[in-house]
């Protein structure tokens, strides 16, 4: 077994009032191998905003300040966290743009991108070819 070094003992951080935490299962599940930057971004912000039940609720304008994402690329990322299983989003409204985000627990596997981007392929070369 290796030995076990802590680089700076006088300076081991401790859980405060507030505390936020990453599940290691992205890591150990794959997922992020399959997450963008946009992704991770906006995760680890709804992480950190959360409350104990993993809900927050900022606005998409100051989210997208926060994470630099500009309101198409927070929409894109926002879905693929949905379709991921890792974030769940309600509106306020059927109208508003804002409302409730709650980070999920990592329980199953990610989605596989690469049968989902091959059968969209085979779909694009196919329409294609019968179009000629």
């Amino acid at each position: 077994m290796k030995s076990y070094r802590i680089p700076q003992p006088k300076n081991i951080r401790k859980i405060m009032r507030s505390f936020a935490w990453v599940d290691h299962r992205l890591v150990r599940k794959g997922y992020l191998k399959i997450m963008t930057h946009h992704d991770i971004a906006l995760y680890l912000f709804l992480i950190l905003a959360a409350d104990k039940n993993g809900v927050s609720f900022y606005r998409k304008e100051k989210i997208c300040e926060a994470v630099s994402l500009d309101f198409n690329q927070f929409e894109k990322t926002r879905d693929r966290l949905i379709n991921m299983k890792l974030v769940a989003f309600e509106a306020y409204s059927a109208i508003s743009p804002n409302g409730f985000y709650q980070v999920l627990p990592v329980e199953s596997d990610p989605p596989d991108y690469s049968k989902q981007l091959i059968g969209d392929l085979t779909k694009k070369l196919t329409d294609k070819m019968f179009r000629v």
